[in-house]
């Protein structure tokens, strides 16, 4: 199954991604994991996204492209993969399709961990990291909302959305009901 996770900062993501990568057998493909291991390995694409990441600045789509790319062509992608973090954008969502495209193959679904922005300001908040402030929490959502909503729309008729509050055991479950099943192309809103 090759699998898009999708949420606001503080929707568990992460969390959910290992959950479901052990379940379906599938790797976890996160875009800050790659540039991690890509600056830590000091590969020239691993270098140009460093000169973005030490100023701060966002690491342009062709680089997390390249990197996303590279990813892909790994063996044990061959069975599926769980993306976070790419596509973030529409211009990503289309070169995650070229990409796919040439292999012959596509997303069989995007999964859109929601929950209430109270709930994610307080787990973000609880988490204790130093640039976790109110207001730039609510600036990352914000954020998050002007690039993801075009995406939503982009992937309507594979998109999966799952309440991402409660114990993380049931929002896996969630997840797994609503990937399960059917034809993965037949949408279904898993709350």
């Amino acid at each position: 199954m090759r699998i898009v996770l999708i949420g606001p900062p503080g929707a568990g993501k992460g969390t959910q991604a290992a959950i479901l990568s052990e379940e379906l057998g599938i790797p976890h493909i996160s875009t800050g994991d790659l540039f991690r291991e890509h600056v830590t390995r000091r590969t020239p694409l691993g270098q140009e996204a460093k000169r973005y990441l030490d100023t701060g600045e966002l690491v342009p789509d062709h680089v997390t492209g390249g990197m996303v790319r590279h990813r892909l062509q790994q063996s044990d992608t061959r069975r599926g993969f769980l993306l976070d973090g790419f596509p973030r954008t529409l211009t990503q969502a289309r070169e995650l399709a070229a990409m796919l495209d040439s292999t012959g193959a596509g997303l069989d679904a995007v999964v859109e961990f929601t929950a209430p922005e109270d709930i994610v300001m307080k787990r973000l908040l609880n988490r204790g990291r130093p640039d976790d402030t109110e207001d730039v929490i609510r600036h990352r959502q914000r954020v998050y909302e002007r690039q993801t909503a075009p995406l939503l729309d982009h992937y309507a008729d594979i998109l999966l959305t799952v309440q991402a509050v409660g114990p993380i055991d049931e929002i896996a479950g969630r997840a797994l009901r609503g990937l399960s099943g059917e034809s993965v192309r037949n949408p279904r809103r898993a709350s």
